[in-house]
């Protein structure tokens, strides 16, 4: 009995540390549309309604630190920055889709 109790902590563990990755407010929203490709700073930020500058720093960071995403600075004036997902957060790509489609028949 004692035994199945630690299986779950462990378990609640585990899903934590996940979360603790891509489980930021915005952090799915960022991975969806980098599914699509490359994209700088700027059009993330019209991609994806409602998140504020502040955020979608804080969010990329954290993805950044992660390897989730890689990040790459152009030496031009004004920076430009390009993110792309990195080949773990490729992997995310067929769990985030089977979320949407089970929030497209559940969520309303």
């Amino acid at each position: 009995m004692r035994h199945k109790n630690v299986e779950i902590v462990a378990e609640k563990c585990a899903l934590q540390e996940i979360l603790d990755v891509i489980g930021g407010k915005w952090a799915m929203s960022i991975i969806y549309a980098l599914f699509s490709g490359t994209r700088r700073f700027s059009e993330l930020e019209r991609m994806i309604p409602g998140i504020n500058t502040r955020m979608l720093v804080k969010e990329l960071k954290n993805l950044t630190q992660n390897g989730i995403v890689t990040r790459k600075v152009y030496p031009t004036v004004p920076p430009t920055v390009e993110y792309t997902l990195t080949p773990k957060g490729r992997k995310l790509e067929p769990s985030i889709a089977e979320l949407y489609k089970w929030g497209q028949e559940y969520v309303k």
